[in-house]
């Protein structure tokens, strides 16, 4: 070929991407996987399952739809349309066929993942929230559509009810409704509409078909729900949790994340409130001699600053044993000393999580030749209690079991 049109096909091609090369040294053996350092319950282990020599991109929440088959939800990255839905196979080695294909792509900016009562799997993306069979091929049915998709917080998350309702995030546009002037107007016009952003959506389903019925906040005044769940109490009293990323400040101890517990109707103060680091409701900076943060919802409890809650997860009453057991499971995602662990306190009579917190899965800073800054965005847990973990930016499959003998 010739040198000149050798020239012009470098300058139209992409560059090679750099071959994916592993992020965690391997260590023994755990639950069939290449083992790795991290700080896990006692008699417990964790195991490299999936990584970027998979093709992973950007996975942000999973799901075990059956013995050794677990969907992925990937985003690809920020930008529209590249998500996928992916399946992954544990009982195949790496390089194996099959052992993770594509179910769908060109999804937007897709990231809630839940599995319904119906049986079918529901999946979350920003304007969109669809469901489809248990498969071969996905079958997609279109159930939520004309969500709201601009502003900073785009993405639905997804939670079901143990009575068949569906949560869904709707986050804020802004991160403080602070506008292009860089006023912060009271009321916020992101709280009125008939659609208020900041909020938490519940959508009812019945019939045949399991076809929706209505679609109505449930709760307000909540930045970007990105962990919600719920549990039970032992005379089955239901109860509903969200997880608070707050207003983005500087200082390394402010504001407080929260969690709160949701009920109809109530707000929980954005953007004219956070929470202290003792969990006491404030005016947020820009509201300060405006706020009345007294007729706003109390969070149930404040979590340190920035660490980024991506995931609730109330582990199954199935579930007896083992550390994740009687338990109200948290993603902390952040970057920042006391995020990047999975967290989780135990539940009371009454399905309420107190006590000290247990950091389940820890010690995720990043040491060279051992493994990355941990980044964990979802988990869940399969059939025989063990938890399954996704990263997203070290785009990895991570399971925490029981160690061999």
């Amino acid at each position: 070929m010739r040198p000149l049109l050798l020239a012009l096909l470098a300058l139209l091609l992409p560059p090679a991407a750099p071959a994916a090369q592993p992020l965690y040294a391997a260590k023994g053996r755990c639950d069939g996987h290449p083992g790795i350092a991290l700080k896990v319950p006692d008699g417990w282990c964790a195991g490299l399952v999936a990584d970027a020599r998979d093709g992973l991109r950007m996975p942000r929440r999973l799901l075990a739809v059956a013995p050794h088959r677990f969907w992925i939800i990937d985003m690809g990255n920020w930008e529209p349309r590249r998500g996928r839905l992916l399946e992954l196979r544990t009982d195949l080695a790496r390089g194996e066929a099959g052992r993770v294909r594509v179910l769908a792509s060109g999804l937007d900016r897709p990231h809630g993942l839940a599995l319904g009562p119906d049986g079918r799997v529901y999946i979350g993306e920003a304007g969109t929230v669809w469901r489809t069979p248990v498969g071969e091929a996905v079958q997609r049915q279109d159930v939520i559509t004309g969500l709201p998709t601009s502003g900073a917080h785009p993405l639905k998350e997804l939670a079901f009810t143990p009575d068949g309702r569906l949560l869904v995030n709707l986050g804020s546009v802004t991160d403080a409704c602070r506008g292009d002037d860089q006023q912060q107007p009271q009321p916020c016009p992101e709280l009125t509409g008939p659609q208020p952003r900041a909020a938490v959506y519940v959508a009812r389903f019945g019939g045949a078909d399991f076809a929706l019925q209505s679609f109505q906040p449930l709760a307000t005044g909540l930045r970007n729900s990105l962990g919600l769940t719920s549990t039970s109490a032992r005379d089955g009293t239901v109860r509903l949790w969200q997880a608070e990323n707050s207003v983005d400040y500087t200082d390394a101890a402010l504001p407080a994340e929260e969690l709160n517990e949701l009920q109809d109707g109530a707000s929980y103060g954005w953007p004219y409130c956070v929470s202290d680091a003792r969990g006491k409701a404030v005016p947020a900076r820009g509201y300060e001699g405006r706020a009345r943060c007294a007729t706003h919802t109390a969070a149930h409890a404040a979590w340190p600053a920035h660490v980024a809650p991506l995931q609730l997860l109330s582990a199954p009453q199935a579930l007896t044993t083992g550390p994740f057991a009687g338990r109200l499971l948290a993603v902390w995602h952040g970057y920042r000393t006391g995020g990047h662990r999975v967290v989780a306190w135990r539940l009371d009579e009454h399905g309420r999580p107190g006590g000290a917190r247990e950091d389940l899965v820890s010690g995720w800073h990043a040491q060279v030749g051992v493994r990355p800054l941990g980044t964990p965005a979802g988990i869940t847990l399969d059939a025989e209690g063990r938890l399954w973990i996704v990263e997203d930016r070290n785009r990895s499959v991570i399971v925490i079991a029981p160690s061999p003998p």
